[in-house]
């Protein structure tokens, strides 16, 4: 199962909650989903209002900027985009919610906006925004530049720098405003996003691009595409409990702990052990006297890893992953 529909963190699915931050009586109107065919039938039973959102079905994956410009190409031009990953676990949502109506007002002038996310440890796995100068009279900064992924030593200078935050790939803009700018910096992607739905054909709330011009897109991400060539990149500073579920260490700092930072889920018995995860969909599993340990049970299947070394399981043959 992807991990957008799956309960990760508490009984609602990760794709489930997306929506439900993002619903009508908080301002928000109804939502685009842009999704592979074969996430369709997932989506439709996850959405908490199935008739009032849209499904664009990409007929291949051609990373974000094509995804997103899908989007854009539906919808007016004025409209201002929220583009939110469905695998996201946001724990503030009042944060959230308050950095996107702030997000909004930028991209309504214009700007290409993205959510600075307040960094609360020397990340490698993320990529970092520079700030700039403040944008006078909103809450937002310019983008000095966006930064790929540092090693440890760059990431806590980053830290201590005190003028980095993380880029979780969430961003705010007028459909029109990105297409033009993706139109200048990837006419080719514009180009053939555009020419796509305009010979795509509706089914309901499902829409269905023109296979074969979508198709010759060589794909890129929303990043290299756009937001590091813009003159119009802004951010708004938010912390709001955020987490892009990496990896099973990331799980493990988004799920309730005891006081050892411990965390089970299903029959497990931990005995003086630290910051340890167990989840076992069936095996009782006993731990004894370890710290920084995670265990995974899923049928027949068993990894362990230590929390540093959790970004490495996807680098495993048949891994288990979330």
């Amino acid at each position: 199962m992807p991990k957008p529909f799956l309960p990760l963190v508490g009984d609602t699915t990760l794709f489930a909650a997306t929506a439900l931050r993002c619903g009508a009586a908080d301002g928000f109107a109804d939502p685009v989903v842009v999704a592979g065919a074969a996430h369709v039938p997932l989506i439709e039973s996850q959405l908490p209002v199935p008739d009032a959102a849209s499904i664009i079905v990409e007929p291949l994956a051609k990373n974000t900027a094509a995804a997103i410009a899908l989007a854009a190409a539906r919808l007016p031009a004025d409209a201002v985009m929220l583009v939110c990953p469905s695998d996201h676990h946001i724990g503030d949502v009042a944060a959230f919610r308050r950095a996107a109506h702030a997000a909004a007002a930028l991209a309504a002038q214009d700007w290409l906006v993205s959510f600075g996310i307040a960094p609360t440890a020397p990340e490698t796995g993320f990529g970092y925004l520079k700030h700039g100068a403040p944008i006078a009279g909103s809450d937002g900064l310019r983008v000095e530049r966006f930064v790929e992924k540092p090693d440890l030593a760059r990431a806590r200078g980053f830290l201590e720098d005190g003028g980095y935050s993380w880029n979780g790939g969430i961003f705010a803009f007028r459909a029109g405003a990105f297409l033009a700018e993706l139109a200048l910096y990837r006419p080719d992607i514009a180009d053939a996003v555009r020419a796509s739905v305009a010979a795509g054909r509706a089914d309901g709330r499902r829409f269905y691009p023109d296979a074969a011009l979508f198709g010759a897109i060589d794909g890129a991400s929303v990043d290299y595409a756009v937001m590091e060539r813009t003159a119009r990149a802004a951010m708004v500073p938010v912390a709001m409990d955020w987490s892009d579920i990496g990896n099973w260490q990331a799980l493990h700092d988004a799920l309730p702990r005891d006081d050892a930072g411990n965390t089970v889920r299903g029959t497990a018995e931990l005995l003086d052990c630290r910051n340890v995860l167990v989840s076992s969909d069936g095996p009782r599993v006993s731990v004894v006297g370890v710290e920084n340990l995670i265990v995974v049970v899923d049928g027949s299947e068993v990894m362990i890893t230590t929390r540093d070394a959790a970004q490495r399981v996807g680098t495993l043959h048949g891994a288990v992953n979330q």
